[in-house]
């Protein structure tokens, strides 16, 4: 299939799959006009690039992880992908505790400023009353 096909299959521009075939992420041949042709099994990968890429990885971190499904068989890449994996799980697990300290220092702000809110609000009613 053609690139166009491939980006409606899979609701990803040709600009990025362009971009995910720079970073070899994916592979395509050519037609003697240089046209981007990509086998079916592109669209379940694709499908798999966006949803590391949702995670939060970036394309050298999906780049080192994909030949585990290039080359399953193979112990020492099964090893190298599964040491990326954890890598990359552990920053996760850092990021994850970063975002639950930063929103629990927006809850204190948030109560601060409810109760701000609530004494400016009893300041200001006698002087709506008196207007």
């Amino acid at each position: 299939m053609r690139i166009g096909e491939l980006s409606k299959r899979t609701g990803v521009s040709p600009r990025s799959l362009r971009y995910y075939e720079e970073q070899g992420l994916l592979t395509s041949s050519r037609s003697d006009a240089g046209q981007r042709h990509y086998p079916d099994s592109t669209v379940q990968r694709v499908s798999l690039i966006r949803q590391l890429f949702d995670a939060g990885m970036s394309s050298r971190v999906i780049a080192s992880v994909l030949p585990c499904v290039d080359v399953p068989d193979d112990m020492d890449v099964a090893e190298e992908t599964f040491t990326a994996m954890m890598r990359e799980r552990d920053r996760i697990d850092a990021d994850m505790t970063h975002l639950a300290e930063t929103r629990a220092a927006l809850e204190v702000l948030i109560s601060a400023n409810s109760r701000h809110r609530a004494v400016l609000s009893s300041s200001l009613e006698p002087l709506r009353k008196s207007a």
